[in-house]
């Protein structure tokens, strides 16, 4: 069974959002093992200058690099990233499981983006779309979409 870590920068304070990620999470508990890891977001100044969200780009990144492992296949949401359909994400999984990579670590930067040393750690780049989303949102839709591809690779019907 596959071992997925979500890995993502800020915590969701949103009800709305909570319950949809609580929903997601236990329709997935029968495909994989799913576990959603929180790190702190640094403060950032209103009006910061470059360096300043440089800087807590960096602090950021150090914190999510220290709870990834050697083994994990790192999967970053990133901007410039490939975009991929449903049944790509499904290949992209399965694929993993195949070569014996049992460990899947999706990361969700913060507001400001990610550091260079995790995109540099980033084994795949993944994009949603050219469009921009809130990062608490971005979690309830990478839950969602990971649940469609393993009812794909399963085969099973789920909604178009």
């Amino acid at each position: 069974m596959l071992q997925i870590t979500i890995l993502t920068v800020g915590r969701i304070k949103e009800k709305y959002l909570q319950d949809g990620i609580k929903e997601y999470s236990k329709r997935l508990n029968s495909y994989v093992r799913l576990k959603i890891l929180e790190v702190d977001d640094e403060p950032c100044p209103e009006k910061a200058s470059a360096a300043e969200e440089e800087k807590v780009r960096q602090k950021e990144g150090e914190k999510l690099l220290k709870l990834i492992s050697s083994q994990d296949f790192v999967v970053l949401l990133d901007l410039q990233g490939k975009v991929l359909t449903s049944p790509e994400v499904g290949e992209l999984m399965e694929g993993r499981a195949l070569a014996g990579q049992s460990r899947i670590t999706f990361i969700i930067g913060g507001s400001l983006g990610t550091a260079d040393e995790v995109r540099k750690r980033a084994d795949f780049r993944w994009s949603f779309s050219m469009l921009t989303f809130p990062h608490q949102l971005i979690r309830l839709m990478l839950l969602e979409q990971i649940y469609r591809a393993c009812k794909i690779n399963k085969g099973e019907t789920y909604h178009k």
